[in-house]
């Protein structure tokens, strides 16, 4: 017995698949695997199949023919073929979580394309796929091409590429945001992107703030917000959250600062939360630095603070911007707008995404 790949065209209306697969069996054929792909033209069948050593491409293509298949590609396959689409998926997002700079090799394999191409130009934001040609946007600017001789791209093959161009992205932005920040006062802490698994230890910060702080952060009051809201600023649907954490990692790192982009529409707040004993040493200010030049590679026109008249720290890390930041009072509340510079189109990147190493800044 002998693996193949078949893929062939079949019109997509009930009973056409079984004929196919009925016409491979009369042959001796095992279908191991098979993915359905629609498109416009019908429903592409991806098999991976075990035929008896006794049958050639001819002799497969014959079948598929007599199967009311079209457009037929017949190919031997590999072992590895045997490795499930999901878990082999899953192993080059945990590759490209190690190292993203693998992106192209990731892209070849998921899609077995003859070349894959970075180039600076953008694609249109949503790509494009043709017969033998394939272009992915990079989120980080430039695009991906990719080309392959036979078979002919899906729309399904398309979407997954997108999506693994996307994941290596993600990993990028978020290795380029971890730092490890020098205070004023020579003290280290390292400022990194929150995530879902933060939960724990930010409930421990809350805990460890004064009352008094608590309320200047949440404004409403100084009781703990709830696991459910402090779920969703840890992952926010539209802008970014930052820790800072002091400590060697895992069991042993402390977070004693949060910093919050929350984006709406053309606008976005920005709150922090610093334990009492790390005030008045520079975090806040270098991590509001940090949360603007967020909202600007995102596009928002303007940052909003809401401080309370006798937060006079928040107002000073304010005034240590250098930026022009009108101010609105009503009673007790101030309304703090920091308008941003315009956002740098895409199609000015000229480099390939590379992931950046942890690095140490010097807090002002």
């Amino acid at each position: 017995m002998a693996l193949w790949r078949i893929r062939a065209t079949v019109n997509d209306r009930p009973g056409y698949l079984s004929v196919l697969t009925a016409s491979l069996a009369l042959r001796g054929v095992n279908i191991l695997t098979v993915q359905v792909h629609t498109t416009e033209a019908g429903a592409v069948d991806d098999f991976l199949v075990d035929a008896p050593d006794t049958l050639g491409e001819a002799d497969l293509l014959a079948a598929v023919e007599r199967g009311r298949g079209r457009d037929c590609w017949v190919a031997r396959s590999e072992a590895r073929g045997l490795v499930d689409q999901p878990t082999r998926v899953l192993g080059l997002a945990a590759r490209l979580a190690r190292d993203p700079e693998t992106t192209g090799e990731a892209l070849r394999m998921l899609i077995g394309a003859d070349e894959v191409t970075w180039r600076p130009a953008s694609a249109h934001p949503h790509g494009g796929v043709g017969a033998s040609s394939m272009l992915l946007a990079d989120p980080t600017g430039g695009s991906y091409e990719l080309r392959r001789r036979e078979p002919s791209f899906t729309p399904a093959e398309y979407a997954r590429a997108q999506a693994l161009v996307e994941l290596a992205a993600t990993v990028v932005r978020r290795d380029a945001d971890r730092v490890t920040l020098v205070l004023p006062d020579s003290a280290e802490v390292v400022v990194r992107p929150a995530g879902p698994d933060d939960l724990a230890g930010v409930v421990e910060l809350h805990e460890a703030s004064s009352a008094r702080t608590r309320q200047r952060r949440y404004l409403s009051g100084a009781t703990m917000p709830s696991p459910g809201r402090l779920r969703r600023l840890l992952d926010p649907a539209r802008g970014t959250t930052l820790l800072a954490t002091i400590g060697s990692g895992g069991a042993a790192e402390s977070i004693v600062a949060m910093a919050n982009l929350l984006g709406e529409g053309d606008e976005a707040e920005v709150a922090l939360l610093v334990r009492d004993d790390w005030q008045r040493r520079g975090l806040g200010t270098a991590l509001l630095r940090r949360l603007l030049g967020h909202a600007e590679r995102a596009g928002y026109a303007v940052v909003l603070l809401h401080v309370q008249t006798e937060n006079a720290a928040m107002l000073r890390a304010v005034r240590r911007l250098g930026r022009p930041a009108p101010v609105e009072r009503d009673g007790s509340l101030l309304t703090v707008t920091v308008p941003l510079a315009p956002r740098v189109a895409a199609d000015q990147a000229v480099a390939p995404p590379v992931a950046v190493p942890a690095r140490t800044d010097r807090a002002d």
